[in-house]
């Protein structure tokens, strides 16, 4: 699956903004307060929502009131995702809208929708309708040759109105989109790495297939990958010998008392450093590789400000390992701040955000027709973000 287009409104400083025919690497660059921490914590809302549900996602956000833009009174917080699909043989766009509101002064799903085409012509059909805790779902929606009248509507009632519906009916097999959309919810990979979780040793116990978001389980994992996945565990540190000059080798180092160490080759010496005494970039680096060698990927990752910690020369590098990682079928955004990194983009990846009137605006560099000609004659994004190509935006 890939997400296309994601439309928000009354989110914070997002009273309405779009992003359209995003690319498969899409990197946000803006100053400091433009909203590109808020863009990306829609991923984490809409996450939130899902494992819990709407009240206590908004709640560890402040409320309802705080979420909601300022100087909107009485209004309601909406979010329009677009997505590809293949379902029963067939590539289909399916969007996803969902509207939030107040009710009795509670937070509630004022409307939930999944809808796409059944052929190629015609309105797009919902496959998912619910208000307020009601509504029906489809549950024959493979079934293309049937009339609109013949497909199985079934009729459902939430727990409780401030329930997704796609949580629960997304259990279900039968209910195609719906299902596909829960785990591309469930599976993104929103990073909040800290190296200070992500050092030390950690208890030896059992083995974790994924990076946690803030790189706490890094041991765990690697040892994972060693045990299991030797070959992507090759992969791995062929990349960081190739990325960090002197590491020659990782390998998980177990403890008399039961716990659990990272040694760090380097080929200059007998003795491995453990991960407690080697730079904050090497941690990072080995974190992000373990992350995009995952032996079944995020579909979606998003990841702020990767540069830091890291030295300039590994940041093409490290886009390069982003964009790799699209070709296996995963879907990357990243916030940046560093020109460097943006020297390694092009005009067709990159949104940068401005602030208007209190509000977040985003604009595609691609759009730009400025930028377009100057990245046409050799010019590098990062060079036009620092020198104030970008119309409007402070790149200080």
């Amino acid at each position: 699956m890939k997400i296309e287009t994601i439309k928000i409104r009354n989110f914070k400083a997002l009273k309405e903004v779009e992003l359209l025919q995003i690319p498969a690497f899409c990197v946000v660059v803006g100053a400091n307060g433009t909203g590109k921490t808020t863009l990306f914590d829609v991923f984490g809302f809409l996450k939130d929502c899902l494992s819990s549900n709407v009240r206590k996602a908004l709640q560890v956000r402040g409320g309802f009131k705080e979420v909601l833009s300022r100087g909107v009174e009485s209004g309601r917080i909406e979010f329009e995702i677009q997505f590809r699909l293949h379902i029963s043989g067939y590539e289909r766009l399916v969007t996803y809208h969902l509207v939030i509101g107040l009710l009795n002064n509670q937070p509630v799903v004022e409307r939930e929708v999944l809808r796409y085409k059944r052929g190629a012509s015609g309105k797009p059909f919902h496959f998912l309708d619910f208000e307020c805790g009601k509504g029906y779902a489809i549950t024959n929606e493979e079934d293309f040759s049937k009339t609109e009248e013949a497909l199985n509507r079934e009729q459902q009632e939430l727990d409780s109105p401030d329930i997704l519906a796609v949580k629960g009916l997304g259990q279900f097999e039968r209910f195609k989109a719906a299902s596909a959309f829960r785990q591309l919810i469930e599976n993104w990979h929103v990073s909040d790495f800290h190296i200070s979780s992500a050092r030390g040793s950690k208890d030896a116990i059992g083995m974790d297939d994924h990076l946690s978001n803030t790189g706490d389980n890094l041991q765990l994992v690697a040892r994972n990958l060693f045990e299991n996945h030797p070959e992507i565990f090759a992969k791995i540190i062929r990349a960081m010998r190739h990325r960090v000059p002197g590491v020659s080798d990782v390998k998980t180092i177990a403890t008399e008392d039961g716990r659990l160490l990272l040694g760090f080759q380097d080929g200059s010496f007998k003795d491995p450093f453990i991960d407690r005494y080697v730079s904050d970039g090497t941690i990072k680096m080995f974190a992000y590789l373990v992350l995009l060698y995952d032996p079944k990927p995020f579909p979606v990752l998003c990841i702020e400000e990767p540069e830091n910690q890291l030295y300039v020369s590994l940041l093409h590098e490290l886009a390069e390992e982003f964009r790799a990682y699209t070709r296996k079928g995963g879907q990357v955004f990243v916030s940046t701040h560093s020109p460097d990194f943006l020297n390694a983009t092009c005009d067709d990846e990159v949104y940068w955000l401005v602030k208007q009137d209190g509000y977040t605006q985003i604009k595609r560099a691609s759009d730009d027709p400025q930028l377009v000609a100057y990245m046409q004659q050799g010019d590098q994004m990062g060079y036009l973000w620092k020198q104030g190509f970008f119309e409007g935006a402070d790149p200080r």
